[in-house]
């Protein structure tokens, strides 16, 4: 066995890399750059994590949000990887604790912000250690051709210099091409291997209305989605709030989520959205960037996005879990005014205000589509496809595929009480459910029954840190409720 075929099956619990996954680590293994543009829920973050742990020394991952670099190194953690993140909301000290042992060579994945890490002290002192890789999350933030520039991002120019030996790779999952070429040239000096995934969800449902009564149209729409778990993305401050408190009204598990809320209140909306069922998050495009909830069954927008890119990137949040989801948008010709204006009076330049207006175009086409919408979405981004099914345009003229959507999702009793025990769990070590285990695990555990710890070392994501640590818990319940199972045969059958 080789040592990335070793490190995934004992580290991670896969048995073999998906499509994509394997191409991307061997040229990372093999000191190369290397941009990866992959769909959500593909495994980015394994293509990364493998090769920081088959070569020497150590790894930096830049990563934007700091709740989704605590997210990561809590489950690398769990895993058993010696994994660390220095930033903000950490206490000077914590901060200081973390580096020494970066130092002393004990910490082999360190997560930090763009802004942290570049700055000349920290630059100067990753340079006396062996940093061997480097990893750049959300990557089209650093191209002002992508759906979300982030200034900071810029600085990233200067990690092929500060680390020359070190390999580096950029991990996206929207980038169309004229933001491929333009990470490759700020990035990599237009020197990287390119990796292009499939765009496609076909889980995801796709669905555009003409916008008429904005929280009616919401209402009904929730209707086929009662005690399912959600975002609404709408465009102000004001109008998540609005939409929040008229779900509530309407006996909704609803949040209001922006930039205007304290710290301590998205924290607060955050938390109750990736831990409890059920609940529905009213937000800007604020909520989203590394938000990784497997079960999300819907994203309603309720205005028009900025663009394609934004679009997918959106509706991406649906779905991780390669269950049944439900994208729908509802528009009107307000809303394209609206981004036109938005486009004129910014102060960037003729060129990119020219190129956002082709964007928003393409978002205004791809709504008012009278055939396939995946045909339409996927083409933007270069790809070809037959018509899906699975969009509004098809199901008008495919009844049969409405029996197709309805066929997806596995539950039983013994993946119930599961799910329940992963939540206690997650709420005792205060990270998200998708933490401790995947739906995919606990799926292929409820399926395989494991009553040996040998046996649930074979469970899909079991690797050998999460079998010693969860194996008799979770043991404990499946023998519970194989012997009441048991049980309840017997009566019957008496």
């Amino acid at each position: 066995m080789t040592e990335k075929a070793k490190i995934l099956r004992e580290v991670f619990g896969f048995d073999a890399f998906r499509p994509g996954q394997e191409d991307i680590v061997d040229n990372l293994l093999g000191g190369r750059h290397v941009l990866a543009v992959m769909p959500t829920g593909s495994g980015k973050s394994l293509c990364y994590q493998v090769p920081a742990l088959v070569r020497q020394g150590l790894t930096v991952v830049v990563s934007p949000l700091v709740a989704l670099m605590q997210d990561q190194v809590a489950a690398l953690k769990l895993a058993g990887v010696a994994a660390e993140t220095i930033n903000s909301s950490a206490s000077r000290e914590d901060n200081i604790d973390i580096w020494r042992r970066v130092a002393q060579g004990l910490v082999r994945i360190l997560y930090m912000a763009p802004e942290r890490l570049m700055t000349e002290r920290m630059i100067q002192a990753l340079q006396k250690l062996n940093v061997s890789l480097i990893a750049v999350d959300e990557a089209h933030c650093i191209s002002h051709w992508g759906a979300s520039f982030r200034p900071e991002y810029e600085a990233l120019h200067g990690l092929r210099g500060a680390f020359p030996d070190a390999a580096i790779g950029a991990f996206t999952a929207t980038a169309d091409e004229a933001a491929r070429r333009d990470i490759v040239a700020k990035l990599f000096g237009g020197k990287a291997t390119v990796f292009v995934s499939g765009f496609d969800r076909p889980n995801i449902r796709l669905t555009v209305q003409s916008k008429d009564n904005v929280k009616q149209q919401l209402l009904r729409f929730l209707g086929d989605h009662g005690g399912e778990s959600g975002i609404v993305y709408s465009l102000s401050r004001k109008s998540t709030e609005d939409i929040a408190e008229f779900l509530v009204a309407k006996k909704y598990r609803a949040v209001a989520y922006h930039a205007g809320l304290t710290p301590a209140q998205r924290s607060e909306a955050q938390d109750l959205f990736m831990t409890e069922k059920g609940v529905i998050v009213c937000a800007t495009i604020a909520f989203g960037m590394g938000i990784d909830k497997p079960d999300v069954r819907f994203v309603f927008h309720a205005d028009l996005p900025s663009s394609l890119d934004a679009y997918y990137q959106e509706i991406g949040r649906a779905g991780r879990d390669g269950a049944a989801a439900h994208a729908h948008m509802v528009f009107g010709p307000g809303d394209i005014r609206l981004r036109h204006q938005f486009i004129d009076r910014s102060e960037a330049s003729d060129e990119h205000k020219r190129r956002e207006s082709r964007r928003l175009d393409a978002l205004v086409a791809y709504c008012k589509a009278q055939t396939c919408r995946r045909v339409a979405l996927l083409a933007y981004f270069g790809e070809t496809t037959n018509p899906c099914g699975n969009c509004d345009s098809c199901l008008g003229t495919q009844k049969t595929s409405v029996a197709k959507l309805l066929a997806d999702p596995r539950a039983g009793a013994l993946l119930v009480r599961l799910k329940a025990l992963r939540m206690q769990l997650a709420k005792q070590a205060r990270v998200p459910a998708y933490v401790i285990f995947s739906d995919r695990s606990l799926i292929d555990m409820a399926d395989r029954v494991p009553l040996t710890k040998w046996d649930f070392g074979e469970v899909h994501g079991v690797g050998a840190a999460k079998q010693e640590k969860f194996a008799d818990i979770f043991l404990k319940e499946i023998k519970a409720f194989a012997h009441a199972t048991a049980a309840a045969s017997r009566e019957r059958d008496e």
